[in-house]
């Protein structure tokens, strides 16, 4: 018999409207001897039934809700559904010869709480960020692999090999320890080779950042791009160059990338090489905090038709929420101040806790200190391969502008 996990007086109102998480301070008590990773259903105190999902004691989610159909069971036939529905959402990308990596599951967002699938040419990468999905993940990994065959019947890529990378903090809240390696197949090589939008990648899938690649930014650069021709950029955060590949297919007159890790920016250099222009004479790589180098360029009277700001994520939590904004402010202001007039600025935030609408909010106090006049251009959002479900604003993280700043 399935355990239930009672919910307290007043406190099923987000379960009636499919948000996904149930934090502890929600539940009056759990009736039966369900162990942590367990299915669970969650009912109301005179009984009713709402929902049905993993319980994990040890995290402050302590229920994902997976089901809110009685009558669904979360078996092998439940997990092999969800991954076929997420899989055929996404046969425009994967069909596409010009682009050769995408998300394919996205946690919540595609009913699989926890379970993060990318695809980067013949691998797949994956994250398993719940303890209840960590349960399945011998299962789930037979039916995204090589292993069993195709998701679904329209086989549109083949799959050498299922690598983890589940070597993520956030793996510690759910009593997990990290983890990665091969789970199928083949390992994949020290840098695989991506198509995206028809220009070619290198991406470290074993020791990159999330998965290797900010594949929620892949339409964002198309777009970005468009407004860099003939232009000086200077690309903030560069990691391993995707912006500055786009802008110099685009014709950038030069483009300046500023990151902390040389290693990303070594890695910059070849994918700036894959695009087989032959005058590279414009590219330049600073090794150095954004934050200083924005400084150092102002300082120097150094000016730059537009700028680029793809920082990391800057809040974890709310506690670090006033310190993230500030941050943002700061670096903003300060590109405001590095552009020559009619510049292009082109910024980005991935925290979460940072609204779209708090983020604009930054964006006009940073214009007010920098006193310049900026306007807004286009508003930017992650991929369409990461959907964001209405039920789940936190599902909602990656926000941008592009801004002329007069």
């Amino acid at each position: 018999m399935v355990s239930q996990v009672i919910l307290k007086p007043g406190r099923d109102k987000p379960v009636r409207q499919h948000h996904p998480w149930i934090f502890s301070g929600a539940v009056a008590r759990v009736k039966g001897d369900a162990a942590d990773g367990d299915v669970v259903d969650v009912i109301v105190s005179d009984g009713e039934w709402l929902a049905r999902g993993f319980i994990n004691r040890k995290s402050q989610i302590v229920v994902r809700l997976f089901t809110w159909r009685e009558d669904e069971a979360i078996d092998r036939e439940f997990f092999v559904r969800r991954l076929a529905h997420a899989y055929e959402a996404r046969m425009g990308i994967l069909a596409d010869p010009g682009t050769s990596a995408c998300r394919l599951v996205n946690a919540e967002s595609d009913g699989l709480p926890g379970l993060i699938v990318d695809r980067y040419d013949g691998w797949l990468v994956t994250q398993f960020l719940a303890l209840g999905m960590e349960r399945w993940k011998e299962e789930i990994v037979k039916q995204i692999g090589p292993i069993v065959g195709p998701i679904v019947a329209r086989r549109v890529f083949f799959v050498q090999g299922v690598y983890d990378r589940s070597d993520v903090e956030v793996r510690a809240k759910e009593g997990l320890p990290q983890a990665m390696g091969v789970l199928a197949g083949d390992e994949p090589p020290d840098l695989v080779e991506i198509r995206e939008n028809g220009l070619s990648f290198l991406v470290d899938v074993k020791r990159g950042h999330k998965t290797g690649f900010y594949l929620d930014q892949r339409d964002n650069r198309r777009k970005v791009a468009a407004y860099l021709r003939g232009r000086e950029v200077l690309n903030c955060f560069a990691y391993t160059g995707a912006f500055a590949v786009y802008a110099m297919a685009a014709g950038a007159k030069r483009v300046t990338n500023v990151d902390t890790s040389a290693q990303a920016l070594e890695l910059a250099r070849k994918n700036v090489d894959l695009t087989g222009l032959l005058d590279l004479s414009g590219l330049e790589y600073v090794v150095g905090d954004v934050f200083a180098e924005l400084r150092h360029f102002r300082a120097e009277g150094r000016m730059f038709d537009a700028v680029i700001l793809d920082p990391p994520k800057f809040a974890q939590n709310d506690r670090q929420l006033k310190r993230a904004a500030r941050g943002y402010q700061d670096i903003n202001r300060v590109a405001m101040n590095i552009l020559r007039p009619g510049g292009i600025l082109a910024t980005f935030s991935c925290s979460g806790l940072v609204s779209p609408d708090l983020f604009q909010k930054i964006i006009f106090s940073a214009s007010l200190e920098a006193e310049r006049e900026v306007q807004i251009v286009e508003k930017l959002g992650q991929a369409s391969d990461h959907p964001i479900l209405v039920t789940l604003p936190e599902s909602e993280y990656l926000k941008g502008f592009v801004c002329r700043v007069i």
